[in-house]
């Protein structure tokens, strides 16, 4: 299985290929500038990054393009997930209080996928200035926390997912089964 984790300046990205491949996938960085006729995949990870958002109209290279004609499953992190919000009609802006080192989540959504199995409370790692405001129409709020009323959302039809957290870093409660439950989506 083939999942590409696109590189959108994170931190962490290097730790998202490490579970990916630890977890048996087939896994690359590549730049978000990659092509779509390079970009041979069965799912895909959208990294974190520092950029902003807020206010810009940042394409973050060819995420965009990606994401709306590839059908294959996504999974946005940080300002990946931020960008899938604004690119499907949602709001983002700086966070009240924003978020570094734990965090309290709840689980909104037990039943769905993304948090199959898990607790309905994680103690996830954060690093984020910004974040989700408002998710696009129809997408269901999956996780929120004192801070981030949006802290994991999903696509009302497609298999694409954005989480605020960091799922990638050791930290994170439950952060290797989202990644397992995220290539479960891959193989179907």
């Amino acid at each position: 299985m083939k999942i590409p984790v696109v590189d959108n300046g994170g931190q962490w990205t290097h730790r998202e290929w490490r579970v990916l491949r630890d977890l048996g996938a087939e896994s690359r960085i590549v730049p978000n500038t990659t092509t779509l006729a390079e970009l041979d995949a069965d799912g895909i990870v959208l990294s974190g990054g520092a950029l902003s958002l807020e206010g810009t109209t940042t394409t973050l290279g060819r995420v965009a393009e990606w994401i709306d004609q590839v059908p294959v499953p996504v999974l946005a992190i940080c300002v990946g997930h931020q960008f899938l919000a604004r690119h499907f009609g949602g709001r983002v802006g700086r966070s009240g209080a924003p978020e570094f080192g734990s965090v309290d989540l709840t689980v909104d959504m037990p039943d769905h996928p993304m948090f199959a199995q898990l607790p309905g409370h994680l103690r996830v790692w954060a690093s984020h200035n910004d974040s989700v405001l408002s998710p696009p129409p129809g997408w269901p709020v999956l996780a929120h926390s004192s801070a981030c009323a949006v802290e994991a959302m999903a696509h009302p039809t497609r298999p694409i997912w954005g989480v605020q957290f960091h799922p990638e870093v050791e930290h994170t409660e439950g952060g290797p089964e989202i990644f397992r439950h995220f290539l479960a989506t891959c193989r179907r």
